[in-house]
This record gives C-alpha cells, structure tokens and sequence, in this order.
C-alpha cells in the first residue's frame, strides 16, 4: 500500500466526492494509512461512518454547504476533490461544434471548474500556515490546451482547461501564506468507473485502471511533489503536463 509521507504529524484529510470509484477508493486507501488520523469523507449524501472516517453532506452547485463542511473540518493537511462530469444523460462529449449546448456547457463548468473553485475557496484557508499541506483536484490531460491535437470534447475540454488555470492561479496566492503548501491539479489516467466506462474500447488493458489502482498512484504522485511543483497539472505517472 502506498501511504502519505512528508506530513510532520498525524494527518487530518479530507476527500470531496466520496462517494464515486475514486473518491471512494481514496477515502479506503487513507483510511488504513497509520499516517491518516481521520478521513473527512464528503458527498452530496452523507455515507456511513466507520472507523477513522467521519462523513457529511456536501453539494459542489451550494456554496453553503461547502461552507458548512469547512467549517465542520477546521482544519486540514489534505484536501483531495475526486469529482467530475464529462457524460450524463444527454449531455455527451462533442464531436462539433454543431452539439454545443448552453445548459450542458453550464453544467459541465458547474461540476467541473465553479465547484471545486469553490471548494478551494472554503478549503485551503484550512491547510497548516507552517509544514506540509495539500490540496489535490481531479483533473484531466484533456483539459491541457498544448496538448490537444484531435479537437472534439469541447466542454469537458474547456472547463478542465478552466480548472487547472483555477488552480494554478489558488497556488499563487496560497503560497504567501502557506509556503510549504501545494495546490495541484492531477490526472488520474482512465480509470474503471462510470465516467469513462462508454470510452474505454480503445484503452489498452494496462492503462485502465481500478479505482484502487489508481488512487495509489494520485498519492505517489503526491508524495514525490514538493512546493515548488505547486500549481502544475501532474499524470498519473507523476509526469508534468502541460497547461
């Protein structure tokens, strides 16, 4: 198992989006970390509480309630945002320009840059002012502008694209407070859940990814990043991407 390092005392984390593959899987995998002293878990309905994991309520299109989770945590040494919508019901990844859609665009924007804008927002006042502290968001190599040489996917495209400038410009500013603190954006490859679940034919069978699988390499990733890597959108395999 692959454990956090580099935190001076026992962790207190907190992963929003708990109750989808990859929130889930990191909330398991800190969860039997010795390192992890709780595991704040949020969703937009509260899961049940176990050992080392306390759980609440939280809705990425109500700031209240991502006040209110703040607010009930504290304090934090790392925040996780595993939430994301690329597909739902007629919302679907654009092949043209022809298919953009004003209500789909909003909503992809709303679970994909405005709510976790918001969640660092409430969350990284949280992190310590001195030592390590991280906030990670689940991003996307798609939302990399550089790196987009096939076109389509507008949306998704765009509001990742959205979410990594979000970050790297919460980094700027976190780091006149808190100069040991990290704020990235990371790429978690594909992963075997439903967001990826329609697109996955042409995957090779070792690039996809169990959501155990890949949360162990978010927290590599992680561990091996230092301030000086704040604000930058990282894979899976802990390469730097470009924005």
């Amino acid at each position: 198992m692959t454990g956090l390092s580099g935190f001076p005392k026992p962790v207190t984390a907190v992963v929003i989006g708990a109750s989808g593959g990859l929130g889930g899987a990191m909330v398991d995998l800190l969860a039997a970390d010795p390192a992890v002293q709780v595991v704040h878990a949020f969703a937009r309905r509260a899961l049940p509480e176990r050992a080392r994991v306390s759980t609440g309520a939280l809705d990425l299109a109500d700031e209240a309630s991502i006040a209110a989770a703040a607010a009930a945590v504290g304090a934090a040494d790392l925040v996780f945002v595993a939430t994301g919508l690329l597909h739902d019901g007629a919302i679907q990844p654009e092949k043209t320009w022809r298919s953009l859609d004003a209500a789909a665009l909003t909503r992809l924007f709303a679970v994909n840059t405005i709510g976790p804008a918001l969640v660092a927002k409430h969350f990284l006042p949280l992190l310590p002012r001195q030592g390590r502290g991280v906030f990670a968001a689940i991003s996307a190599k798609v939302g990399s502008i550089t790196d987009n040489h096939l076109g389509g996917w507008y949306g998704y495209r765009a509001a990742k694209a959205a979410l990594n400038q979000i970050v790297r410009t919460a980094a700027i500013e976190l780091a006149r407070t808190r100069a040991e603190a990290l704020c990235v954006a990371l790429h978690p490859g594909t992963v075997n859940t439903d967001l990826s679940r329609p697109f996955q034919a042409a995957v090779a069978s070792d690039k996809l990814f169990t959501p155990a699988v890949s949360a162990a390499h978010m927290v590599a990733v992680l561990n091996g990043l230092g301030p000086h890597d704040s604000g930058g959108l990282f894979a899976w395999d802990g390469t730097r991407l470009p924005y």
